[in-house]
């Protein structure tokens, strides 16, 4: 039997067919067990996820906030990304101790490197609260009394639900606010730095491969849980005692084959799977163009400084990767976009969707949502382009801009809160400052300020921006602005805002022409574009909601709408399979460490590989972990994820970890606005390739010890 889907699946597929989509952990029982098991698992949904007895769950933890990172041993040691551990490794790291460039191995526990601010989070408990944060909403008249009912049901939750003294409880939307769910959380502040590989190897093909199949990356890294004598969460103290897990991954060593069944569960950031066909047109022609070309003109200009400067390669490495990766994304969302037609299925679908609305003669109800829809993203172009044109240039690409903007955010809070707020919020930039300074080169954005600042004036909307600034020359600009102003270095900076009365910070503030510049934009800003922004967002918002709710309503049970990623615990399921991105092409599932030794490139920042891999692999000295005289690397499959799940475990049929999940292909990318079975494809550092590493080239035996390692399949 098949049946359209309606705004998930791109054809009509059989039942249990591979359909996508990232599933609340706790509502797996029916149908989506069923599938899971008829794709291959030999679990029950009690196994993933339980509440009374141990699970994967208690496995899986949120990592600092923005990646996803798994417990493989009894002693509180998680793997996850080494692009999630970069920060911390370039903390790290000095010229004289580099770790991004000969990584790091603690050889014991004493060793290992406490990360201030750095925590992990675990699910203790997931329930669905709806009907009470919803409660009393009929009375409201207007959508700000509903929203402050809901507010106000959503604390009264949080506070009075059960919890133990150091756990917390979130609540959060689902379906654009027609769910929500309660989550009891234990988070731990104790996390230390136990081994992470040189990034010729943790980030090989650097910014060239990233978004690419074939992949070979060991992105990687470890670190310890440390806990209180109670086995409960603490800040960092030497008394901490490795944290005991509830349940810990074993780790496969028999490897994927193509069909295996992989489980990913992880933290998905953010998708927009259900955006109208208009939504979607938009962000293809305009929005994605516009951010793309101004992060390609910040990239070029560190690229040349970066490759002629160790010490600037170290300073810029993460702000480098950060503005690479989805600038990489964006490009490759728009052709999988464009490839898969999914703005034309989109308004198929939408006609298809109209139809059902009138069937169910809820004409009056929904009738008029999608040409709703057309009307005020029509009016919210122009605001929607010039908002992301400030973003990327002040908050993203240009650091002088975005110092001279938090400090303009300084002053609005001395004339809206006084003197008190002003010195702690002044207290807490300097020491900011302190830190993003260490890693600033006025050289590197001057260059990049001349190249954005020229794309910003051009790209915005002209009602938008002062006369004066668009007729402004820009290299005489920019030559102005770095040699005069005191925000180019720190030194100059804390200067200007150690003075104890703040109108006098102020005042200095205001004489320096950095600081009047982006004064200038930044109040253009705030009194041009962002109040009509904002109200266009809360209108589009209210009718993706009634939207949302149709769809939920109007479609049929078996289509199984999944939320929306909103950086909650998620299950996604699939299968190991290769890809046909292009006519008479066709990428095989697994990668080698082959593939390595062939883009190999001496002295290449992307692509050089060190000695001792080398040694190894003209050896094949494999140990336990190769295959058929081969070093597999990284592999694809067909679980629908996006950014969140950077860490995420893969997991067999069984349970077991095969693998670790850290991008998407470059065609796939737009599964965050539109899954495509055929073309989108999550990428794996495969686990036998992490313990090679950890094995064979850093000699970090006592790691491998700790784990458990098995053989599912024989």
């Amino acid at each position: 039997m098949k049946c359209i889907k309606l705004f998930i699946f791109l054809l009509a597929f059989p039942m249990f067919a591979q359909q996508g989509g990232m599933w609340i952990p706790s509502l797996l029982e029916g149908m989506n067990e069923t599938e899971m098991q008829a794709l291959g698992m030999k679990m029950t949904a009690e196994d993933i996820y339980s509440v009374n007895q141990s699970s994967l769950k208690d496995a899986i933890v949120h990592f600092n906030g923005g990646c996803t990172a798994e417990v493989i041993s009894n002693q509180g040691l998680i793997l996850t990304n080494h692009h999630c551990g970069y920060g911390q490794i370039q903390s790290h790291s000095t010229v004289e101790h580099d770790y991004l460039t000969d990584g790091f191995w603690a050889t014991s526990q004493k060793e290992e490197l406490k990360n201030p601010g750095l925590s992990v989070t675990f699910i203790k408990e997931i329930t669905d609260v709806t009907s009470k944060v919803l409660n009393g909403i009929e009375t409201a008249k207007t959508e700000v009394e509903r929203q402050k009912i809901i507010e106000k049901n959503i604390t009264q939750l949080v506070e009075n639900s059960p919890k133990k003294s150091w756990q917390t409880n979130r609540i959060k939307a689902f379906y654009n606010g027609n769910q929500y769910m309660l989550f009891r959380v234990e988070t731990f502040k104790d996390v230390r730095l136990v081994g992470a590989p040189p990034s010729s190897i943790g980030k090989f093909g650097s910014d060239t491969d990233n978004w690419m199949w074939p992949r070979h990356t060991g992105d990687f890294s470890l670190f310890r849980i440390y806990a209180d004598k109670n086995n409960r969460p603490a800040e960092y103290a030497e008394s901490n005692i490795p944290y005991q897990p509830k349940h810990h991954l074993p780790i496969s060593l028999d490897g994927v084959e193509q069909d295996d069944f992989t489980l990913v569960f992880g933290f998905p950031g953010r998708t927009s799977e259900y955006l109208p066909s208009i939504a979607v047109e938009q962000l293809v022609n305009v929005i994605n163009p516009a951010r793309i070309k101004l992060r390609e003109a910040a990239l070029k200009e560190q690229d040349v400084f970066m490759r002629n400067s160790q010490d600037i390669k170290i300073k810029y490495a993460s702000k480098y990767a950060g503005i690479a990766n989805y600038y990489k994304k964006w490009i490759g969302e728009n052709q999988g976009l464009k490839k898969s037609k999914a703005i034309a299925i989109k308004k198929e679908q939408e006609q298809a969707f109209l139809k059902r609305v009138k069937a169910a003669n809820l004409d009056d109800t929904y009738g008029q949502l999608l040409s709703d829809f057309d009307s005020v993203y029509e009016d919210f172009i122009d605001y929607n382009l010039a908002y992301n044109y400030f973003s990327e240039t002040f908050l993203r690409n240009v650091e002088l801009l975005r110092t001279g903007f938090q400090l303009y955010q300084l002053e609005q809070v001395l004339d809206s809160r006084g003197e008190q707020a002003f010195k702690d919020r002044k207290q807490n930039l300097l020491t900011n400052f302190e830190s993003s300074f260490k890693n600033y080169s006025a050289q590197v954005d001057q260059k990049v300020f001349k190249k954005v600042i020229s794309i910003y004036a051009e790209g915005t909307p002209p009602q938008f921006l002062p006369d004066n600034f668009i007729s402004a020359d820009k290299t005489e600009l920019t030559t102005n602005l770095y040699n005069k102003s005191a925000l180019t270095s720190f030194e100059s900076l804390k200067q200007l805002l150690m003075q104890s009365n703040p109108q006098e910070v102020i005042k200095a503030l205001n004489q320096d022409e950095a600081y009047q510049l982006v004064k200038e934009l930044a109040q253009a800003f705030y009194t041009r574009v962002l109040p009509e922004y904002l109200s266009k967002q809360r209108e589009i918002q209210g009718l993706q909601k009634q939207y949302m709710k149709a769809l939920l309503e109007l479609s049929p049970k078996e289509d199984r709408l999944f939320p929306d990623a909103n950086s909650t615990l998620r299950v996604t399921y699939g299968k190991v399979k290769g890809y046909s991105p292009k006519d008479a092409i066709y990428y095989e599932p697994v990668s080698y460490l082959e593939g390595v030794i062939e883009k190999y490139v001496p002295g290449d920042y992307e692509f050089d590989v060190p000695q001792k891999l080398i040694e190894l692999y003209q050896t094949k000295d494999y140990g336990d972990y190769g295959q058929n005289g081969k070093m597999p690397v990284n592999f694809i499959g067909t679980n629908h994820t996006t950014g969140g799940n950077s860490g995420s475990p893969v997991i067999d049929a069984k349970g077991n970890l095969i693998g670790l999940n850290f991008d998407r292909v470059w065609e796939g990318t737009m599964s965050d606005i539109y899954y495509d079975p055929s073309i989108s494809r999550n990428i794996m550092v495969d686990a036998r390739y992490i313990l090679f590493i950890i094995d064979k080239y850093a000699g970090a035996q006592h790691l491998i010890e700790e784990m458990t390692l098995v053989h599912p399949k024989k």
